[in-house]
């Protein structure tokens, strides 16, 4: 079979390159003629609501799926009358409205931070005096990475935030004093079956993530369960396929949604080698309908993310258990470029792996981040 996909960054790549061990083809669709998934499959370049590109797309393909939630929703729609589409566009559509996603979680019941839309200066000043400072204001659409998003902490801050923000419509959520970030990565296939992998806690610097650690001294079965039971709501409430991630606050021992992505995810990809089955390699077997595979952890396990600049190869690969990925991409400021898996006999043994990497994959780290170690 065919697998078409919208999108030819690296997450495509990654779907492909565990896709193909099933003996799978992949056709990307992206503006980029540079993308790093045509290094490994066919590439097709054109705009994502091109119906000429989309039609041809569809053509090639057995099924389609996306590797981001900035596609058009209604490309995906129309892809979907010519060929099946997972995730299904219904969860394309809920994620790229942060208000349509925050209201989608209150109705199933799930947790979140207060919050309010704003599409004028005088429903922002209501929404500041209603929920309080300190606030978070984002657009409502199109942001990743921290962008399209600021703290606002003083009243000063919200003017330059209107200033900056107000041309596009906002939401305001109450700023989460929380104590760690977590994820919760599940997939669904076409025939209801739901595994998840292990909550992961993640450290984000400038709003970019840095690192991911499955089973942090934060994990307990009782956050585990409680993060697979929001996640199973929003999978069986959209008919899902694929692989979904969501992302979390814990707070006083309490987890609150912050979003969630539908497609592979960043804090998921230290389950190349770190778990039974991948994301990627789950991803494409639930939208082939094939049997899901294992997503039990392996042994001990982290992922650190190169940002800006590549690391010499060889002093990555010296340290025992380091796995590089490389996105074959051009290297800039800012741009994820690659990322190291690292997996361990024990959780001592990861620790002093991390602490070796961390200076050589993420020099201007100011250390090694002790909160994030698994349990012992």
């Amino acid at each position: 079979m065919t697998v078409g996909v919208l999108g030819g960054g690296q997450l495509g790549r990654m779907i492909a390159l565990a896709g193909y061990t099933l003996g799978q083809r992949f056709v990307f669709l992206d503006p980029g003629a540079e993308s790093s998934a045509g290094h490994v499959g066919n590439l097709r370049v054109g705009t994502y609501d091109d119906e000429e590109r989309l039609s041809e797309l569809a053509r090639k393909s057995d099924v389609v799926t996306y590797e981001f939630e900035n596609v058009p929703v209604g490309s995906a729609r129309f892809l979907n009358e010519l060929v099946p589409v997972y995730p299904p566009p219904a969860a394309l559509e809920v994620s790229q409205d942060r208000l349509d996603e925050k209201q989608f979680f209150v109705r199933l019941g799930i947790p979140t931070p207060p919050f309010a839309a704003v599409s004028s200066r005088e429903e922002l000043d209501q929404a500041v005096q209603r929920i309080g400072l300190p606030l978070v204001i984002k657009t409502r659409r199109f942001g990743y990475d921290g962008k399209g998003q600021m703290v606002l902490r003083t009243e000063a801050d919200v003017d330059h935030a209107w200033e900056a923000l107000g041309a596009a419509l906002l939401i305001v959520e109450g700023l989460v004093p929380f104590e760690r970030e977590l994820s919760i990565l599940s997939v669904r296939g076409k025939d209801g079956e739901t595994r998840f992998w292990p909550l992961v806690e993640n450290e984000h610097r400038d709003g970019v993530l840095r690192i991911s650690v499955p089973k942090s001294d934060a994990w307990t079965p009782e956050l585990q369960a409680r993060a697979e039971a929001y996640a199973a709501r929003v999978l069986d409430t959209l008919g899902y396929v694929g692989v979904l991630a969501i992302e979390l606050f814990l707070k006083d021992g309490e987890l609150v949604v912050n979003e969630m992505a539908p497609r592979v995810h960043n804090s998921g990809h230290w389950t190349i080698e770190g778990a039974e089955t991948s994301q990627f390699e789950n991803h494409v077997r639930a939208i082939l309908g094939l049997p899901l595979g294992s997503t039990r952890m392996v042994g001990p396990s982290a992922m650190l993310n190169v940002i800006g600049k590549l690391p010499p190869k060889e002093r990555v690969l010296a340290v025992e258990g380091a796995h590089l990925h490389a996105y074959g991409k051009d290297a800039s400021p800012g741009r994820k470029l690659g990322h190291v898996t690292i997996r361990a006999q024990s959780r001592e043994e990861l620790c002093a792996r991390i602490e070796e990497l961390l200076p050589i994959v993420d020099p201007d780290a100011s250390g090694p981040p002790k909160s994030l170690w698994p349990p012992a």
